[in-house]
């Protein structure tokens, strides 16, 4: 597997020991990690910080081409949030462990020539349903109820 996804993956498990929801997201540049996180929306109380937040916060301030030639890998297909944070910035690529618990704004990244990679990694995929299984009231805060329909 991709030393990326597994760094996303880390993140995720990480969250989850803390209480919060395991969606894990890094952005590498070049072939490095430069920033990595993920969501702490319970863990802080914060409506924002999903993973792909907190790893561009994690991030830092970078000079705008850094973003231009970043790579972001995330667990969960972008929310609507994350994904305008995604276009802001400018960063062409994002790589998706997984859509079928969320599909997020897939399409809108790509009408603006964001190329997006899907994995459908089975360690997401089991994540995501355990978590939502065991915890949906926390998904339904997050994500909203009428996503019920979008996952399996």
């Amino acid at each position: 597997m991709d030393p990326f996804m597994q760094a996303a993956i880390a993140e995720a498990r990480q969250g989850l020991a803390e209480g919060g929801i395991p969606i894990g997201s890094v952005i590498v540049h070049r072939g490095r990690i430069i920033g990595r996180g993920h969501n702490r929306r319970i863990q802080q109380g914060s409506p924002i910080l999903h993973g792909e937040m907190d790893a561009l916060a994690n991030a830092g301030r970078q000079a705008a081409h850094v973003y231009r030639e970043s790579v972001l890998y995330t667990t969960l297909s972008p929310c609507s949030m994350c994904s305008g944070a995604i276009l802001l910035y400018g960063i062409p690529r994002v790589v998706i462990g997984e859509n079928r618990s969320f599909m997020g704004e897939e399409a809108l990244l790509r009408s603006r020539d964001v190329t997006i990679e899907v994995l459908q990694d089975e360690t997401c995929i089991a994540l995501m349903r355990e978590f939502i299984a065991a915890r949906p009231e926390l998904w339904n805060e997050d994500i909203g109820e009428t996503s019920a329909d979008n996952h399996q």
